[in-house]
């Protein structure tokens, strides 16, 4: 009785209970003398979800080639020059860069600028420096006692147009010389080769002159002078060639 009680009920939780699934014995279980088969079946499952396509991106379609442009014979542009052509120019280029080089430094060479050894030859420098202001000082020196002395000067340190435009310089002061007794005397202050080139050169002079008047009412006049002479050098003396006052 209990085991036909036990079947009925657990029947009764098979059918409450649809979504455990039970085995059902192999084999038919006896009961109180009856043959009693129990056939159970285990609940359906549910049909299997589908799985779902990947979300692709679409592919967008490849553009289509545009068509090249035809060539145009106004505007293809020109071919490279082949590289002999280049090289020619090239060489004819440089070749008239040489010419002109050698000669640019060629008249250079033939200016006198470029000869200038003033700055170079220190000792010819101060040697023309040396004589020129001795001679600048003997030649523009004068006393009325002794005439002599200053034509000697004149000699001497003299030659060339400078002979001339030293006697035009001083012909007022040999005229007015006996009457006042006067003494003019000369001495270089400063001067400057501006121009040296073996025997020639050309110097800047700075000179203070002082003039006295010796007789009854002695005066003494002082002045500055600067000027320019071209001096020439004769055997081991250099000689005043030409005197530049900067007068027209």
């Amino acid at each position: 009785m209990s085991t036909t009680r036990h079947l009925v009920n657990r029947r009764r939780r098979l059918a409450t209970s649809p979504s455990r699934t039970t085995v059902a014995p192999a084999a038919h279980e006896e009961v109180a003398g009856e043959e009693v088969t129990e056939e159970t079946t285990a609940p359906r499952g549910l049909p299997e979800p589908e799985p779902e396509a990947e979300n692709e991106p679409e592919r967008e379609p490849d553009p289509a080639p545009e068509p090249e442009p035809e060539a145009d014979a106004l505007t293809t542009p020109p071919r490279r020059p082949r590289l002999p052509a280049v090289l020619c120019v090239l060489t004819v280029l440089l070749g008239a860069f040489a010419a002109w080089a050698f000669a640019s430094a060629a008249s250079l060479r033939d200016e006198p600028t470029r000869q200038n050894t003033a700055l170079t030859d220190i000792a010819a420098t101060s040697e023309v420096k040396g004589r020129i202001s001795e001679a600048v000082g003997a030649v523009f020196s004068y006393d009325y006692a002794s005439p002599a002395r200053s034509d000697r000067a004149a000699k001497t340190y003299l030659t060339g147009r400078a002979v001339q435009q030293h006697k035009d310089m001083l012909a007022e002061v040999r005229a007015q010389a006996p009457k006042q007794k006067l003494v003019l005397t000369t001495t270089v202050t400063g001067s400057g080769v501006e121009y040296l080139d073996g025997d020639r050169a050309r110097l800047l002079i700075f000179a203070d002159q002082s003039n006295t008047r010796t007789g009854k009412d002695e005066e003494t006049t002082y002045a500055a002078a600067m000027f320019a002479v071209d001096a020439v050098r004769n055997g081991d003396t250099w000689r005043i060639a030409a005197i530049d006052t900067f007068t027209r």
